[in-house]
C-alpha cells in the first residue's frame, strides 16, 4: 500500500512539476494531492537528482538532520549524477512542502 502511494505522489508531482504555473498555485496544488494520498503523519519518499559532482549533498542531508531518514545513492550509468532516495516519516503535507521548497533553492538540484 505504501509503495501505491508513493508511485502515485511521484507521478503526480511530475505532472503537477511540468505545467508553467506560478509556484504558489503549484504547491497549493500539492497541497491538496497530499492531502488526499494519505493520512498524517506517515511516511514520504523524496526523489533529487544531482550531479555527481555537486557540493549540495551535504546541504540536502543537513534538511533531514532532525529525522530518522532512510538514504539511498545511485549513480546515473555514466556516473555524471546521482539519484537521491529519501525515505522518511513527515508529520504533514506543510512539512513535505516546506522540504521541497528549500531543496530547490539549491542550484542544480532536481526535486523529483
Amino acid at each position: 500500500m505504501v509503495l501505491f502511494v508513493i508511485s502515485y505522489l511521484y507521478n503526480k508531482i511530475r505532472a503537477l512539476k511540468r505545467t508553467k504555473e506560478d509556484p504558489e498555485e503549484f504547491y497549493s496544488r500539492f497541497k491538496i494531492e497530499l492531502e488526499k494520498s494519505q493520512s498524517w503523519p506517515g511516511p514520504f519518499l523524496f526523489k533529487f537528482i544531482l550531479k555527481a559532482d555537486s557540493t549540495h549533498l551535504e546541504k540536502l542531508q543537513s534538511f533531514f538532520k532532525d529525522k530518522e531518514a532512510k538514504w539511498k545513492h545511485k549513480s546515473s550509468s555514466k556516473k555524471k549524477f546521482v539519484s537521491i532516495s529519501v525515505h522518511v516519516d513527515m508529520e504533514s503535507p506543510e512539512e513535505v512542502i516546506a522540504l521541497y521548497q528549500k531543496a530547490n533553492k539549491l542550484e542544480g538540484v532536481i526535486s523529483l
